[in-house]
């Protein structure tokens, strides 16, 4: 029974209805004084309110895809493992499964493109990270055998899943739509999230003796999706974006890295790093590097590249709201900042979907093929 499908749920509301039927029955009978019906009045009522509790929790993770299995929850999940040498393609790509994009003819893939599941390996970093990847219509289409098509990394928050950037937030619909609409130029998304290691949040920092996050997506990644699909290696054919901690790694690695990324958009965007007991340690000490991941100091101390960056916030309703308007103060030539600053909003996918079209928008008029 895996946890984001709809058995465990249906489980769980079946038991907590036929516990709820049991106690009203037997209530009467435990009503009476006694050591023994006060421990059974007071069982029923536990046992009651922890399976209403896990009916809500597997309610929301069905919804917001916060766990994408039984390990995950547990924090047992493992990193996908390094592809062998003899494995998928010389650049580190492995295709595992191909889907139809939940678009009109999307079954076709010269009409509603694809989505590719794969696994990563980052050659540097040493690790490997599963990932979806939207091809776009266009790139199956004939005539557009050898034309190469700019990239976007998306990324989620943490916890979540990848699938949430599919199923929840709707990039390869959206990204398809804009793109039929011709507000956008057809775009390959790499969705993934935002840590090399599924039960660490790592924040895109290369841990000293750790996983090397920041190395994997600045080099690795670009690396080796450009030599399995039509992108081209070159800034400008690149671009990074997120939610919460993925917005946060975002702008981290377009910032630190201009000559990968031309832009990088935060959604809802963290500016620095939440130490806490999902990502442990991740500095070890190294007190330069704990500075330079706090992006407003980075724009304080550090040049600034030729990268542009989109950052969203909400008048009401965002915890981020002060540090975004910071951020846009202290971004100088020659890096360039937008900015979407919603009415009301919150920390919440009715918040990003949003806000994700915009910035689409956004990020086709800042990249081109190469």
């Amino acid at each position: 029974m895996k946890l984001t499908s709809g058995a465990p749920l249906v489980l769980a509301l079946l038991c907590t209805l036929l516990l709820f039927a049991l106690t009203v029955w037997l209530w009467p009978r435990l009503a009476k004084g006694g050591p023994r019906r006060v421990f059974g009045r007071i069982a029923l009522v536990v046992v009651l309110q922890l399976l209403l509790v896990a009916s809500i929790g597997l309610a929301a993770n069905r919804s917001f895809l916060i766990y994408g299995s039984w390990a995950e929850l547990a924090g047992h999940a493992q990193a996908p493992p390094a592809l062998d040498a003899g494995q998928g393609d010389a650049s580190g790509v492995k295709i595992l499964g191909r889907q139809p994009v939940d678009v009109p003819g999307g079954a076709t893939p010269r009409v509603g493109g694809v989505i590719e599941k794969v696994t990563i390996q980052g050659q540097r970093a040493k690790t490997a990270t599963s990932a979806y990847v939207y091809l776009p219509p266009e790139y199956f289409q004939k005539g557009n055998e050898h034309k190469t098509f700019p990239a976007t990394v998306v990324l989620t928050g943490f916890p979540g899943t990848s699938e949430n950037l599919i199923k929840g937030l709707d990039y390869p619909k959206t990204a398809w739509k804009l793109a039929k609409h011709k507000k956008t130029q057809p775009m390959v998304l790499v969705m993934m999230r935002p840590s090399v290691i599924p039960t660490r949040n790592t924040q895109c920092v290369d841990v000293p003796g750790g996983p090397q996050s920041e190395t994997y997506f600045a080099t690795d990644l670009p690396q080796a999706v450009s030599g399995t699909y039509r992108v081209k290696n070159v800034p400008s054919s690149w671009a990074i974006m997120g939610d919460s901690t993925g917005g946060y790694c975002a702008l981290k690695i377009a910032l630190e890295h201009p000559e990968r990324y031309a832009a990088g958009v935060g959604l809802s965007a963290d500016y620095k790093p939440e130490i806490d007991a999902d990502s442990g340690d991740i500095f070890h000490g190294n007190k330069e590097q704990e500075k330079r991941a706090d992006l407003l100091w980075s724009l304080d101390h550090l040049p600034q590249g030729k990268s542009s960056f989109l950052v969203t916030s909400s008048l009401q309703g965002e915890p981020n709201l002060k540090p975004t308007q910071q951020f846009i103060q202290k971004v100088k030539a020659p890096a360039h900042v937008s900015s979407i600053t919603l009415d009301h909003g919150g920390h919440n996918f009715n918040t990003w979907r949003r806000e994700i079209p915009p910035s689409l928008e956004w990020v086709s008029a800042r990249l081109n093929a190469g």
